[in-house]
């Protein structure tokens, strides 16, 4: 197996400031593991108590970024119970973290967007320290006549595409 990439925690200022739209203080913030040895998804816990009404969303601060080798890309989805019990949903379908992302100015902090989008009317509780999406490392590959070279600063949308 290809060791390409590493979970680290972003600073607390960072935290704090891209946490300002929830009330509670989060849990100390664990980096994402594989459950089992043949796991493909590293598991996300979100650091707070989560609770979603059908049609309700909620952007999580993860407190992590990811420092990842050229030629790969780390994938978020939710996890799969999640989905089924209660039609979880990341609000931009799949989450796509960008091996440049890492020194973005906001560190390069993964904020995961979900909705509860139940149509049985099931309230969504994930409580504090449970995993609720899972990451996968993918390569990826560019066409042969590629020339980008922009160099990106920002987060979500900052390459004006």
């Amino acid at each position: 197996m290809e060791r390409i990439a590493k979970f680290e925690r972003v600073s607390e200022a960072r935290l704090t400031e891209d946490s300002a739209h929830l009330k509670e203080a989060p849990l100390p913030i664990e980096l994402p593991v594989r459950a089992t040895a043949g796991s493909a998804g590293y598991d996300f816990k979100t650091p707070w108590d989560i609770h979603l009404q059908p049609g309700e969303s909620v952007r999580i601060p993860t407190g992590l970024r990811c420092r990842i080798a050229p030629g790969w890309v780390l994938l978020i989805a939710p996890k799969s119970g999640l989905g089924f019990k209660y039609r979880l949903q990341l609000d931009n379908t799949l989450g796509v973290i960008d091996e440049d992302y890492y020194g973005a100015d906001n560190e390069g902090h993964i904020q995961i967007q979900i909705t509860n989008d139940s149509r049985s009317g099931k309230v969504l509780e994930i409580p504090a320290g449970k995993a609720f999406a899972q990451g996968l490392f993918v390569p990826y590959g560019i066409t042969e006549d590629d020339e980008a070279e922009g160099k990106r600063t920002g987060g979500f949308g900052s390459t004006n595409a």
